[in-house]
């Protein structure tokens, strides 16, 4: 009997051995297909194949708009709204009354703030690899009312043409009468529509993460990906960059709404972490949101507009001229144009329309090339990337039909 019972032990811890190297073998399996996946994703850019980038990127354009229809025929109520809403503010502009000056009004408001929080949508939309816009729009536009504010001795710049462009009040300003908090002020409004578009902008990773959580699905996301990697092996991490990640992630999911604050109000570009952890672990959406948006369009947004008026408030900027002549043999060539560039800057300040010389316009020129560089490059990870989503649905695709044969 006890011969019998050893015997029967055996093949049983055989067996289970067996089932576990097979387990295992077939966790490779998948790791190396997932691998192999990406790796091909990966490979599918506009300069190595241009034809097949672009046809998929139009074809997978076609499907999210087919989406976007269904999803707005489900809420045709709400679209029906908007649209009478709409019909209504189109019948009050084209009309004739006293009432037009408040419909410019509300338009030059309206246009103006939605310029500022699409510009901030598109600096933290898709996880990491959004258009920099606080460096090539809002810092300028704070830098230049800066710089201007201090040469007019006063923020009352005339409307129009204010914001397209600045000029010095006619009757001037005191001198000395400008200070941090008056430039803020004046500055407020957009700086607040762009963080607010930030915060916007961070939505996609939480209702993508969450989406997968409720549903048990496979994610659709090479971040959510390497998330749930990271926090398989969470106690084996060694690098700066995964314990980095793994501090946020605890602070989000262990602190709660003073977590997602704290990590939203400062500059931190492991937030989408957050709000992918925030998805995974079914934070709600208002405690979410409501510490996102308080972080990036309130205190963050004060921390770098307060930064960019002190670096370009008169003085500072005169000292770093003054620095820039004092660099050994290249000093004095670099300071002429600087210097030029901004003494012409004044003059167009004093001198509604007036115009800068050609040989003094290549700092402008120069921004200008940056700025298209990286709408350029922008656009062209955005159909890098609708390219390689495709490629992922045909290997789903591919995938499910290996499964049903």
């Amino acid at each position: 009997m006890a011969a019998n019972g050893a015997s029967c032990e055996q093949p049983q811890k055989r067996a289970g051995a067996k089932d576990k190297h097979n387990g295992k073998s077939t966790d490779s399996s998948i790791t190396e297909r997932r691998q192999k996946d990406k790796e091909e994703r990966l490979s599918l850019v506009l300069w190595r194949r241009p034809v097949t980038t672009l046809h998929y990127f139009l074809l997978e354009t076609l499907i999210k708009l087919k989406e976007l229809t269904f999803k707005l025929w489900q809420q045709r109520g709400t679209v029906f709204l908007v649209l009478v809403l709409c019909s209504l503010f189109s019948i009050a502009y084209s009309t004739e009354g006293a009432h037009q000056q408040y419909v410019q009004y509300l338009e030059k408001r309206f246009l103006w703030c939605a310029y500022w929080v699409g510009l901030g949508i598109l600096s933290s939309v898709g996880l990491g690899t959004g258009l920099h816009t606080f460096l090539l729009y809002l810092g300028p536009h704070i830098a230049s009312v800066t710089l201007a504010a201090y040469e007019c001795g006063s923020t009352d710049f005339p409307e129009p043409p204010y914001p397209d462009q600045i000029v010095c009040p006619q009757g001037g300003g005191v001198e000395g009468s400008i200070s941090l908090f008056s430039i803020m002020s004046k500055v407020r409004l957009e700086a607040c529509m762009w963080g607010a578009g930030t915060a916007i902008g961070e939505l996609p990773p939480y209702f993508m993460a969450r989406a997968a959580r409720q549903s048990g699905a496979d994610p659709d996301d090479e971040d959510y990906e390497e998330f749930e990697e990271m926090l398989e092996q969470a106690e084996s991490a060694q690098d700066f960059v995964t314990r980095a990640k793994l501090g946020v992630q605890h602070m989000v999911q262990k602190v709660g709404f003073f977590g997602i604050l704290a990590c939203a109000s400062i500059p931190n570009p492991l937030f989408d972490l957050a709000g992918i952890t925030c998805g995974h672990f079914l934070v709600p959406f208002w405690t979410f949101f409501g510490a996102t948006l308080i972080g990036k369009a309130i205190i963050k947004m004060h921390i770098q507009k307060l930064f960019v008026i002190i670096t370009f408030s008169k003085h500072i900027v005169e000292k770093m001229v003054l620095l820039i002549g004092s660099v050994p043999k290249v000093g004095p060539s670099l300071q002429k144009p600087f210097s030029h560039y901004l003494e012409a800057q004044r003059n167009k300040l004093h001198h509604a329309g007036g115009s800068v010389p050609a040989d003094e316009n290549w700092l402008s020129w120069v921004f200008e090339k940056v700025v298209l560089v990286m709408v350029c490059y922008f656009v062209i990870s955005i159909v890098n990337s609708m390219a390689q989503s495709y490629v992922k649905r045909l290997q789903q695709q591919r995938h499910s039909e290996e499964k049903t044969k």
